[in-house]
């Protein structure tokens, strides 16, 4: 597993709740099936290289944007918002979770009511609480049998809890991740992977055959075992490769290839990788994936990359915490994305 993700799911800020389902799809066969939260991002983070590498630049790169703000303290806390975690880490912390779970949590630590210190809960162990008319009222955080919960300060209008969810049209309380519309390409990749590792551990083919075209075509034991020998010690391995083959009388070479079935199975599993990259708003181009022109360079597509996704995700995040440090430092707080740290060639 990723360190990346494993400290994710190890980290334990506070003491906290409860594991929630979340059903990617419904479907017959070997569809993408209900799972838990945690084994979501397990497939989609640690065991599938395009959502990896997706999740993790869209996270980094969005992280390298630092947050400015109208006020001391405000940026303080922003900059450095724990005595163990930097600002970049934070960030990019949350914003990986965003990705994966479509969910992303902060506590923020008040003493004498200024906010101190923020810390990274875990969406898989957050529940939203809601009341009576479905409005949500707090949050319910659990980890290893402990519960808290957080409530809203009606008075002051102040949150204890910073919750940012991507667009989910048939949720009130919780965001979409990308993983979800992505889920049936995800699962067609990772099993095309893992269906290539057991052709070449348990059943590969060769490359050719040898068919001996004798009476009864059938070598003598003695014959087999030299030919077995001879092709073990002269034709295989890297020293050999390429190497002509001498056949002796009755011996002929008979070459193999991929079906077309399974050349259009190698093509299903690029068009895979090229739908999760889509659903991430990743240019496959960025990944390497072959026969992507939907950019002319590779320039082009970074620059699509940071326009399209990666500063709309820091210009939305910045407007969500203004809107929630606001009644802590007052109506009077800006944040905003200082978008000077994007690369010039990126988004000229």
């Amino acid at each position: 597993m990723s360190n990346w993700l494993s400290g994710l799911l190890r980290r334990d800020v506070k003491t906290a709740v409860s594991s929630r389902l979340v059903s990617l799809a419904a479907g017959r066969g070997n569809g993408w099936r209900p799972r838990a939260l945690p084994a979501q991002m397990q497939a989609g983070y640690a065991r599938n290289a395009i959502a990896n590498r997706c999740v993790r630049l869209i996270a980094e790169a969005a992280a390298s944007l630092p947050f400015e703000a109208s006020e001391r303290a405000a940026q303080r806390l922003l900059n450095r918002p724990n005595a163990d975690t930097s600002g970049p880490e934070l960030w990019e912390t949350l914003y990986g979770f965003l990705q994966l779970a479509g969910n992303a949590y902060l506590e923020v630590s008040s003493l004498d009511g200024a906010p101190r210190e923020l810390f990274i809960l875990r969406p898989d162990r957050m529940r939203v609480l809601a009341d009576a008319s479905g409005w949500p009222a707090g949050w319910e955080y659990s980890v290893a049998g402990g519960k808290r919960r957080f409530e809203r300060d009606r008075a002051t209008g102040r949150t204890p809890v910073f919750h940012m969810r991507l667009f989910h049209p048939g949720d009130d309380h919780y965001g979409l991740s990308p993983l979800e519309p992505a889920g049936r390409a995800l699962d067609l990749h990772t099993a095309s992977a893992d269906w290539a590792r057991s052709l070449v551990d348990n059943a590969a083919r060769p490359s050719g055959a040898l068919v001996f075209n004798g009476a009864d075509g059938q070598l003598t034991g003695e014959q087999f075992e030299r030919l077995k020998a001879e092709l073990t010690g002269a034709h295989t391995g890297a020293a050999n490769a390429g190497r002509p083959l001498l056949l002796e009388g009755g011996l002929d070479w008979k070459p193999m290839a991929l079906s077309p079935a399974e050349m259009d199975f190698i093509e299903a599993r690029r068009e895979a990788a090229r739908e999760i990259a889509l659903a991430f708003g990743v240019p496959p181009l960025l990944l390497g994936l072959p026969g992507d022109n939907t950019y002319s360079n590779y320039r082009e597509a970074n620059q699509a990359f940071w326009r399209q996704t990666v500063l709309p995700l820091a210009r939305k995040t910045a407007r969500a915490l203004e809107v929630w440090l606001q009644p802590w430092f007052g109506d009077g707080l800006g944040v905003a994305a200082d978008e000077r740290a994007v690369p010039r060639e990126d988004v000229s």
